[in-house]
C-alpha cells in the first residue's frame, strides 16, 4: 500500500494552490484587485512579499514534477512502500512546506537549506529505485 505515497503527492500537488491563495491579498494590495485575465503577468509584476509567494508557487510546482517522477520509478521499480520510502515522502512533504514559508518570510539561507533536503529525498527515493 502507498498510502503515505499518496498523501505526500497530495500535499505536494495542493501546495502550490496554497500559495496561489496566499499571494490574492499581495495582488489586491499592490494592484487594487486579482486579474483573473491575466494572472500570471500580474503575478509576474508583484514586489518584495508578493513577489517572494508568486516565486514559492512556481518553485512548488517545479519541485512537485521532481518528486512525482521519483515516485513513479520508485513504484515501478517494485520499492516497499512501507520502507524508507515512506519516511522519504514524509521528509519531503516537511521541507517543502518550510521551503515555501521560509521563502515567503524571506529567509533565504533556510529557504535553500530546505529546497537541498527536498532535492535530496527526490534523489534518496530515485537511488531505491535503482536498487
Amino acid at each position: 500500500k502507498m498510502t503515505v505515497q499518496l498523501w505526500c503527492l497530495l500535499i505536494g500537488a495542493m501546495l502550490p494552490y496554497v500559495w496561489h491563495f496566499v499571494s490574492v491579498p499581495f495582488k489586491n494590495k499592490q494592484f487594487g484587485e486579482v486579474d483573473i485575465g491575466e494572472p500570471r503577468a500580474q503575478g509576474m509584476g508583484l514586489v518584495d512579499t508578493g513577489a517572494r509567494v508568486w516565486a514559492a508557487q512556481l518553485n512548488a510546482w517545479e519541485a512537485l514534477g521532481l518528486f512525482s517522477v521519483a515516485n513513479l520509478a520508485a513504484f515501478m521499480a517494485g520499492v516497499d512502500p512501507e520502507g524508507y520510502w515512506s519516511l522519504a515522502a514524509i521528509i519531503w512533504v516537511v521541507a517543502r512546506v518550510c521551503h515555501g514559508g521560509f521563502y515567503i518570510a524571506g529567509f533565504g539561507l533556510v529557504r535553500v537549506l530546505c529546497f537541498a533536503v527536498g532535492l535530496g529525498m527526490c534523489l534518496w527515493i530515485f537511488s531505491m529505485a535503482l536498487i
